[in-house]
């Protein structure tokens, strides 16, 4: 969480004022995909019929999930779209376990949530909160089939198919934003953003989901609405006001609790990586 909130606010700073949040999401995803290829070789023959939508689903997810998000977060402060943008993980936590214990701790976040977005306020730009939105949509999608691909695959070699596709999809929108800007400078840039985010990041998260519930996993990640408004603060200067400091504090206990009872049992044997 902390390198892709960090990779998210250089991001805004470094590339999207002359890429564009498309073309941004294109560079990143595009380099991030051929590092993954060099060092991990796709696990082509592997692949069953089943595995082809959930690998294809999952890499449209994550493009179309970056994109949103970096245009998200060229209108509005980093970590009030992360705090709208979990609203995607807080729905898997909900419907995954629908029981009033279950609930308490999602239904904890989202007061928090509300409380760093302040609704009631005219000054968030509605077009920024519908792009988290649409982030948070498929953040929701990209936990689902992270596991069910983590399930089936190794990490890396997982996002060595998944990436590229995710690049190819961020390609019909970042491609016509990037052509006539990009020079080597952005190259450069672009290659150590794609390390913080998606290179490292997404490998750790689909071992963390091999041993973790979709449902502790989706409510655990309520600790990032808090990582990304500090980080905003640090890097883009973002100062919060007291109603975001409060709702860090309630997405922060609502992510720890969650944590409790969160261990999944082993894949079946016909689900073991390959």
């Amino acid at each position: 969480m902390l390198m892709i909130q960090l990779g998210s606010a250089l991001s805004a700073g470094l590339l999207i004022p002359e890429l564009g949040a498309g073309g941004t999401a294109w560079l990143r995803l595009t380099l991030g995909a051929i590092i993954l290829v060099a060092i991990a070789r796709p696990p082509l023959r592997s692949i069953r019929r089943s595995d082809v939508l959930p690998l294809l689903g999952l890499g449209v997810a994550t493009g179309l999930m970056t994109v949103f998000f970096l245009a998200a977060i060229a209108r509005i402060p980093l970590g009030i779209a992360v705090a709208i943008e979990f609203l995607g993980p807080l729905a898997v936590a909900a419907l995954r376990r629908p029981s009033g214990r279950a609930l308490a701790w999602p239904l904890l976040a989202l007061a928090g949530v509300v409380l760093m977005t302040e609704p009631w306020r005219d000054t968030v730009d509605p077009i920024g909160v519908l792009f988290a939105a649409l982030a948070g949509t498929g953040w929701g999608i990209y936990i689902v089939l992270t596991q069910r691909v983590g399930d089936r695959f190794s990490g890396i070699r997982a996002l060595s198919i998944t990436i590229p596709v995710a690049a190819l999809t961020a390609a019909f929108i970042g491609v016509p934003q990037a052509v006539g800007t990009l020079r080597l400078e952005h190259l450069i840039i672009g290659a150590g953003l794609a390390l913080l985010v998606p290179v490292v990041p997404f490998a750790l998260e689909m071992v963390a989901l091999r041993r973790m519930t979709a449902t502790a996993f989706g409510t655990l990640m309520a600790v990032e609405p808090a990582i990304g408004l500090v980080i905003g603060m640090l890097v883009l200067l973002q100062v919060p006001g007291l109603a975001q400091i409060a709702g860090i504090a309630l997405v922060v206990i609502a992510g720890a609790a969650a944590q409790r009872g969160g261990r999944r049992s082993a894949p079946p044997l016909a689900a073991q990586p390959t």
